[in-house]
């Protein structure tokens, strides 16, 4: 942390500028605090130069978005996003483009092992849990996150945080370069990178182990050497892990697998290293006394810091107490500069390195950032252009239609630039700073598919020139120029981490190659009337031969899994080819993964299938895993989290009546039915706790669902149909929610919440809010004190179903077909739309799609697409149906289910998949 330089600006939005934090390749972190709320922040403004890249803009805003999608657990939200107008293409380097986050008390994990060396094993554990439970959540949705690097992590007090969520922020270094394109180099590569290939999810995991090795050892899992090994050793060597604590060994071992097909997923580790989770190993203190004690004086030089207008003077102090140069009083607040020429690129000590350079756009390709809205956003009725108009579809399955954007690629030197098209200047030699000492980095040679290209010299070291893309045709399929990836390697070892050499390459549209949650968005089908949905990309009938489906529930967003009375099949998401159909599972729910398996449970038995074919690899019987409960029944599963899920079982015993007094008749025996609620880790396939609950009025297994999971409880409602007339008269027509301890499964506390029900919709997040239906409105209570914090008012008549938590956003819905969304924090209604049903029926439910653009509202008569962001309605759907026996009319609702970048939408046997944003 030091003072403020005097082309720093003073000033974003509403945060007060105190003091440079930290710098970054892309970025210049500070210190601020909120005018309005006096909390501290963290601004990460982009460097003017790059800002005024339009792929540099559209990425860092893609960045943002993502950190808002995975705000909560270990990442943390976004306060507010200042940016140039996103629909322009020019823009000064005097325009600001920032970000603002909650400051958090943390290290970066390098400074941390240079302060305390490497963290003990309880600390590794922790540490690797929290980042895999972060990438878990990036690679359900289909997405690479690539922001992983010792500068990204963070070890805070309770646990550790990630502070980047794509290549920019990740970035070893970045710089544009002539005509308008953007250069950024990685801190890391991975084997598959190194051959030219793609990232994939197994790349994170890579990373991860890279790490992870790292903060076991203080240095690199690789043998350092001359820059050019580098590369090599990457694709080739063994990791050198026998400084790693052996129980870790194999973990970070499997991590750093050549072949990304043996690495294990992201889920996988964090069981491995937590199965409690890592808040839950957390608890208590994790980090050593010299890091604690670190993190706490970083905390108070921070909170002790003023505005310079507090200060009484133009300059500011330096926290360190070094002397700054002071401002010049005729100087614009907020006004920014480039950083002098002396300043360092960046303060990260490790610097593995790899390149990705960005062209300017292509024409006809949208300025806007992906899922940017262009226009004045609505924020009270349902007003605007109406784009509801219904398509009726009953056909088969129709040929897919490619959804893949065109993507060109920038050349190497010396291969012929396009028709009418100049080449670019070359770029100054590459270098990279390492605390502020430059030295040269080499390259090592090209792939041969660019070697052999005139102008190289064969050595690989011709350095990559950019090249703007002409208003040309896209080239021929397989020609130079429209090459998925031109990689050239190089290498470095850094401050003690392996650096494996340059990735550069350079494609249209101004997204990176790396790209992995704003690629450029897929070419939309034409359409012939407004409001009529995309082409599906394929479209399954389940069998009439096989009883209707029971349940469909997605695994790892690589199968659908559905069940019917007899049958258990799977269908692949990407093709909607049945993959494998087996009797074994038939009437089983969920689909949950347990490690590579996927696992169910069916009325009589736990299951844990192969996806490839559905075979059982494990079963668990009730009748023999549970042989203190006989006859226990287990219903539907009331939530899972990582490796556990939770049920409720109950059973009916007899309870024999007392012996009667002399002269007395004998009372009858009694029937009673026990119920139980139920942690149950399904990798181990152990019991973790149980807890007796009350059984209510039903005979069989009373229903439970999780509402709401927190790092040390969970909070779980009765389903109001199992209540018994004296529970509901003694609730006096009010709901309750129950507090489970996560690690014990102790009942902690039962409340209730103003005026919600029974039947109430109720849902809650990580933080401890419960959002419920109170009469004909929507309310939002702290579930620890059950205070009252906002409401939202309803329609007449009508009453709220289950809201979505979508980051900062409630997206709610409501039984008179209204669908909107509102600030969690403050209940302000940012748009509310109807989907045009008529009359008052059941809530539709919502599905957000995986990037968060698009919220379906599903109910018995149609789907419903809406842009998340402003509401407007983009397409209905609705189709007749599979015909039922004897000619019936279908009656089933519509599901929707969230997978990569499409949207499945089941009705009875019909399922269809649309492409969305």
């Amino acid at each position: 942390m030091e003072a403020l330089r005097r082309e720093d600006p003073r000033r974003f939005g509403r945060f007060t500028v105190l003091a440079r934090f930290q710098e970054a390749a892309s970025a210049v972190q500070y210190v601020a605090r909120d005018t309005g709320t006096g909390e501290l922040a963290v601004i990460a403004a982009a460097r003017p130069a790059l800002a005024a890249v339009p792929a540099f803009r559209r990425r860092f805003q893609a960045e943002a978005r993502t950190a808002e999608r995975l705000a909560g657990g270990w990442v943390t939200p976004p306060l507010e996003t200042g940016s140039p107008e996103t629909g322009s293409l020019e823009a000064s380097e005097d325009e600001l483009l920032w970000t603002a986050t909650a400051y958090v008390p943390a290290l970066p994990l390098a400074e941390a092992v240079g302060i305390a060396g490497p963290l003990p094993e309880r600390a590794l554990r922790i540490l690797g849990a929290g980042i895999a439970e972060i990438l878990s959540r990036v690679h359900a949705g289909g997405s690479v996150l690539q922001g992983l690097a010792p500068g990204t992590v963070l070890l805070a007090e309770d646990g550790p945080r990630l502070t980047a969520f794509g290549p920019l922020g990740a970035a070893a270094a970045a710089e544009a370069r002539p005509g308008g394109q953007l250069s950024v180099r990685l801190g890391y590569l991975t084997p598959e990178q190194v051959a030219g290939r793609e990232a994939g999810a197994p790349s994170d995991l890579f990373v991860l182990g890279l790490l992870l090795a790292y903060a076991a050892t203080g240095t690199t899992p690789f043998t350092e050497g001359p820059p050019e090994e580098a590369a090599r050793r990457i694709s080739e060597a063994d990791p050198e892990l026998d400084a790693v604590p052996e129980e870790l060994r194999e973990l970070i071992a499997g991590c750093l697998a050549k072949d990304p097909a043996e690495r294990p997923t992201a889920g996988t580790v964090a069981a491995e290293l937590a199965l409690e989770g890592a808040a839950g190993l957390a608890r208590g203190g994790w980090l050593p006394e010299r890091l604690a004690a670190a993190v706490a004086d970083q905390e108070a030089r921070v909170r002790a810091l003023e505005a310079p207008e507090e200060a009484g003077a133009t300059g500011t102090a330096d926290p360190a107490g070094e002397p700054e140069d002071a401002v010049p009083a005729d100087a614009a607040p907020g006004a920014a500069a480039e950083p002098p020429e002396d300043a360092p690129a960046t303060q990260t000590p490790t610097d593995p390195r790899a390149t990705v350079a960005t062209t300017n756009e292509t024409p006809g390709t949208s300025n806007a950032a992906p899922g940017t809205a262009t226009g004045p956003a609505t924020n009270r009725g349902d007003i605007g252009e109406d784009r509801g108009t219904t398509r009726f579809l009953n056909t088969g399955p129709k040929p897919p239609r490619s959804d893949r954007a065109t993507t060109h690629l920038a050349l190497p030197q010396g291969l012929p630039p396009a028709p009418g098209t100049a080449p670019a200047p070359l770029p100054a030699p590459a270098h990279h700073h390492t605390y502020g000492s430059p030295a040269p980095y080499p390259a090592a040679a090209l792939p041969p598919s660019a070697t052999t290209a005139q102008g190289n010299n064969g050595n690989g070291n011709g350095p990559m020139v950019a090249l703007p893309l002409p208003p040309a045709p896209a080239p021929p399929e397989g020609s130079a120029t429209s090459r998925r990836t031109l990689i050239a390697i190089a290498a470095a070892a850094v401050g003690g981490l392996v650096v494996g050499g340059g990735a550069v390459a350079a494609i249209g549209g101004g997204e990176t190659a790396a790209a992995t949650d704003a690629k450029p968005p897929a070419p939309k089908p034409r359409r012939t009337l407004p409001g009529q949905p995309p082409e599906p990309r394929w479209s399954y009938s389940h069998p009439a031969s096989e009883s209707a489906p029971l349940t469909t529930a997605l695994w790892r967003d690589r199968l659908l899994v559905v069940t019917s009375e007899s049958q258990a099949s799977a269908v692949d998401v990407n093709t909607g080819k049945r993959v494998w159909q087996r009797a074994d599972a038939a009437k089983s729910q969920a689909a949950v993964v347990a490690g590579d398996l996927c696992f169910v449970a069916s009325p009589t038995e736990f299951l844990w299938l192969a996806p490839k074919d559905g075979t059982v690899v494990h079963r668990v019987r009730y009748a023999d895993g549970f042989t203190d409960l006989p006859d226990l029944q287990v219903g539907r599963l009331a939530g899972h989290s990582g490796t556990v899920i939770w049920f409720t079982g109950s059973r009916t015993v007899t309870v024999k009546a007392p012996k009667p007094k002399k002269g007395k008749k004998k009372a009858a025996d009694k029937r009673v039915v026990q119920a139980y609620f139920f942690a149950y880790d399904i990798v181990r396939r152990a019991e973790v706790w149980r807890t007796q609950v009350p059984a209510g009025r039903a005979p069989g297994t009373p229903l439970y669902r999780v509402v709401a999971e927190r790092s040390a409880d969970l909070l779980v409602r009765q389903d109001a149909v199992t209540l018994t007339a004296a529970e509901v008269k003694a609730a006096k027509g009010k709901g309750s929610i129950r507090s489970f301890d996560q690690q014990t499964g102790k009942l902690r506390w039962t409340k209730q919440y103003g005026t919600a029900g029974p039947e109430a919709a109720v849902t809650g997040d990580e933080h401890g809010v419960l959002y419920a239906g109170a009469g004909v409105h929507l309310q939002s209570f702290e579930a620890d004190t059950g205070k009252p914090l906002w409401r939202v008012e309803g329609t007449a008549g009508s009453a709220f179903g289950t809201p979505l938590v979508a980051g900062p956003v409630l997206h709610t819905t409501e039984r008179s077909r209204q669908v909107g969304a509102v600030e969690r924090e403050s209940g302000r209604l940012v748009w509310r739309r109807s989907t045009e049903v008529p009359g008052i029926g059941s809530a539709p439910a919502l599905t957000l799609s995986s990037s968060g653009k698009t919220l379906l509202a599903s109910d018995a008569t149609q789907v419903t697409a809406f842009a998340a962001g402003d509401g407007e309605r983009l397409w209905k759907f609705q189709d007749i149906g599979a015909a039922e026996p004897k000619g019936a009319t279908v009656s089933a609702p519509y599901r929707t289910l969230a997978v990569g970048a499409h949207i499945i939408v089941q009705r009875d046997r019909a399922f269809y998949a649309f492409p969305v944003a």
